[in-house]
């Protein structure tokens, strides 16, 4: 007869002890468990603070960072043209430093010359009209030395391009040309109409406005500028200096509508699509500034004592 058989059922208290043990041994890894979870949390929370903080500093960084300068050659905040040897060229000039104010050009007082100078809005359709009825006639009066031409880029009609701000984003354009290429300013000014969109369109793209820049010869180094919205600040502030301050070399209090013309600091309000009857007002307004420097006496020489 077999003795074997199966081993001794635990006691009671062997049990309560086994329990107990494990009671301990789960007590002790969860423990361990919260210390982990904590860690961790008071790490992510430190890292958001950190991100929180950056984001707060950038934002603040940027509320405070001043403007950036303006464009090179645009120190009035218009380019002036004069004719040169290889045809119309820009007068170089410094650009508007960061919370710097323009300069005013000093025009010519000869008499003998049109100082015309164009307030305008590539978006703006009265702009487009004056500018195709009479480009080719200005082109002309500054080539041959009998005008000079200022044309002062604003951006009033930003919020009518179904949200592209293409009114700012052309005149941004405008100023990095005249900042990279001031010798194409003329042409890309004359294509920026030819091909200029109605209002209330989207209007050209960043990529056809380089187009535009490239086909009037200007360096490839202005397609940068114009997809950085480079002088996005001088833009607004040129806007806001023109429509709440005098105009330099006239007596207009502001710009209150583009496009606004001057002629020797009289201003053009006559037919945008009659080229004749712009002629006439420059011929007019030179033969006023003509008559009125032959008024004024030259001083005699005193003889010098013998």
């Amino acid at each position: 007869m077999s003795t074997g058989g199966s081993e001794p059922r635990p006691t009671r208290n062997q049990r309560r002890e086994a329990a107990r043990e494990k009671a301990r041994v789960l007590r002790e890894e969860q423990r361990k468990r919260d210390r982990r979870n904590k860690i961790l949390i008071q790490g992510g929370v430190v890292l958001a603070i950190v991100a929180v903080a950056a984001l707060i500093g950038g934002l603040i960084f940027n509320s405070v960072r001043p403007a950036g300068p303006g464009p090179s050659n645009m120190a009035s905040d218009g380019i002036l043209l004069v004719g040169g040897e290889s045809g119309i060229e820009a007068v170089e000039t410094p650009a508007i430093p960061a919370g710097g104010q323009p300069t005013p050009t000093v025009p010519d007082e000869s008499g003998t010359v049109a100082n015309i100078v164009v307030y305008l809005d590539y978006l703006c359709p009265f702009c487009g009209q004056f500018e195709t009825t009479n480009s080719e006639t200005m082109r002309t009066m500054v080539e041959q030395g009998a005008a000079t031409l200022e044309i002062h880029p604003i951006a009033i009609l930003t919020n009518k391009s179904a949200g592209t701000q293409y009114s700012l984003r052309a005149a941004n354009a405008a100023a990095c040309v005249a900042d990279e290429s001031p010798e194409a300013f003329f042409d890309f000014n004359s294509l920026m109409f030819e091909n200029q969109p109605e209002e209330l369109t989207a209007g050209l793209t960043n990529d056809e406005i380089k187009e535009l820049a490239a086909e009037a010869g200007a360096a490839s180094s202005v397609d940068s500028c114009i997809d950085d919205t480079r002088f996005k600040s001088w833009v607004q502030d040129a806007t806001e200096r023109a429509l709440t301050e005098p105009i330099p070399n006239s007596e207009l209090a502001s710009v209150t509508g583009t496009p606004t013309v001057l002629v020797n600091g009289k201003q053009y309000v006559g037919s945008l699509e009659d080229p004749a009857e712009f002629q006439a007002f420059v011929l007019q307004a030179t033969g006023e500034s003509y008559s009125e420097s032959e008024a004024t006496p030259t001083p005699t020489p005193t003889p010098e004592a013998g």
